[in-house]
C-alpha cells in the first residue's frame, strides 16, 4: 500500500530539518492519511478509501463524494478512483436518459 491519497495524489516529501545552529538533517515529511468510509449516493453504497485528511475536508466541501469525484482530474485519481469515477458518470447518465 502507497503511501499516496487515493483522490488528490498527495504523497510524502523530502527536506531537512534545520537546527538554531543551521544543522541541516534529512527528514521525511509523510502524508497524513487516514481509512475513510464514504457514501456514494449516486451508487448507492459505501467506498472505502484511503485519503488524506485535506482531501476529506474538500469532499465535504464540495458536497460528497460525488461531486468531487466530477470535478477532479483524471490525472490525481487512482485507478480505483478513476473507476469509480466512471462508474458514478455512467450511471447519471443512465438515470438522466
Amino acid at each position: 500500500m502507497s503511501r499516496r491519497c487515493e483522490l488528490t495524489g498527495k504523497g510524502n516529501q523530502t527536506g531537512h530539518r534545520v537546527s538554531h545552529s543551521n544543522i541541516k538533517t534529512k527528514h521525511t515529511f509523510v502524508a497524513n492519511l487516514v481509512k475513510v468510509t464514504l457514501q456514494s449516493e449516486a451508487l448507492n453504497r459505501s467506498v472505502r478509501l484511503r485519503i488524506s485528511a485535506a482531501a476529506l475536508r474538500s469532499v465535504e466541501h464540495r458536497g460528497g463524494l460525488d461531486a468531487f469525484l466530477a470535478k477532479a482530474k483524471d490525472v490525481e485519481l487512482s485507478k480505483g478512483a478513476l473507476a469509480l469515477k466512471k462508474e458514478i458518470a455512467k450511471k447519471a447518465e443512465a438515470v438522466a436518459a
